[in-house]
């Protein structure tokens, strides 16, 4: 198997290869010329000559969140909604605890998906009537403190720094007025979590953060993807203008702005001990926070 990071989903690289051997073999699969696609949060791995993609859920994801996931997302299939979809196996397969997923494998051109075509898939989502599927109310800033307090990397000043503001943006929230009707998120929408498919459309991916909340959390996320990676505001704005609604020009933006890229940087804060090439980039980040530098370019971790 060919390495592309230190250590996928938190695990060591025989653990990644003896999940995989087994949950291949539940299902039938051929595992003979797997290659890790992605490893910073889940193992992600192509079975080639299968067209398969396996998903082994990072080292101490809950099995019941895969499951969830897993029904949203035959909910999402049966009524046609553009999303890649699940190979047909019966799924999650649980190893030792650990919940595995095998999804359909949609071969990419160089260039990722462009905002603009985050827009169509994206407001029909959120403009999908409830599913059958209990989705957890999305909570930006629970999931921030939680981060904080599993960081290990940081000194205990920047620490207390980012808690309180935390703290901070957790008053400013309190006064933000939501302009659209609440509902289904994805949680993480971003160039990365899109796959191009024949007609020159998108499908969206990768549906662990999907929740009950504001679209605007949607909506300010790709903006900030977009600002801080380099795409550039007219890459917003093209999504913009195809989605129907501008999340710049809103009130709450700066503050659900604030809330996000601390969220951002904290959660890869947390995953450090696992890729400790990422460190530099945190305290690059942390240290941009401090200057109030909201045109920083960030570099993907």
């Amino acid at each position: 198997m060919t390495q592309a990071v230190q250590t996928p989903g938190g695990f060591s690289q025989s653990e990644m290869r003896q999940l995989l051997a087994r949950g291949c073999t539940a299902v039938g699969l051929d595992f003979s010329d797997a290659r890790l696609l992605r490893g910073h949060t889940n193992a992600v791995i192509l079975l080639e000559r299968e067209k398969v993609v396996v998903k082994i859920a990072r080292n101490g994801s809950r099995v019941g969140d895969v499951a969830r996931t897993v029904a949203f997302v035959h909910w999402l299939t049966n009524g046609g909604f553009p999303t890649v979809p699940l190979h047909p196996v019966e799924q999650p397969v649980v190893v030792d605890r650990h919940a595995i997923t095998f999804w359909t494998y949609l071969p990419q051109p160089d260039h990722p998906v462009a905002a603009v075509q985050l827009a169509k898939p994206l407001y029909t989502l959120h403009t999908l009537p409830p599913p059958p599927v209990r989705l957890p109310e999305y909570d930006n800033l629970a999931a921030i403190r939680r981060s904080i307090t599993a960081i290990t990397c940081l000194p205990e000043e920047t620490l207390l720094f980012l808690a309180e503001y935390a703290d901070h943006l957790e008053s400013a929230l309190q006064i933000v007025k939501f302009e659209l009707p609440k509902g289904v998120i994805q949680g993480d929408p971003q160039h990365r979590n899109a796959l191009h498919v024949d007609d020159g459309e998108a499908v969206l991916c990768d549906w662990d953060t999907v929740a009950t909340g504001q679209p605007e959390w949607d909506l300010v996320t790709v903006e900030v993807h977009c600002r801080r990676f380099g795409y550039g505001p007219l890459h917003y704005s093209a999504f913009a203008d195809a989605y129907g609604w501008n999340v710049t020009s809103w009130p709450g933006y700066q503050t659900l702005a604030a809330i996000r890229e601390l969220r951002m940087i904290t959660t890869n804060a947390q995953k450090v001990h696992h890729a400790p090439s990422s460190l530099d980039e945190v305290v690059r980040r942390v240290d941009g926070l401090r200057r109030h530098d909201n045109a920083l370019r960030w570099n993907i971790l």
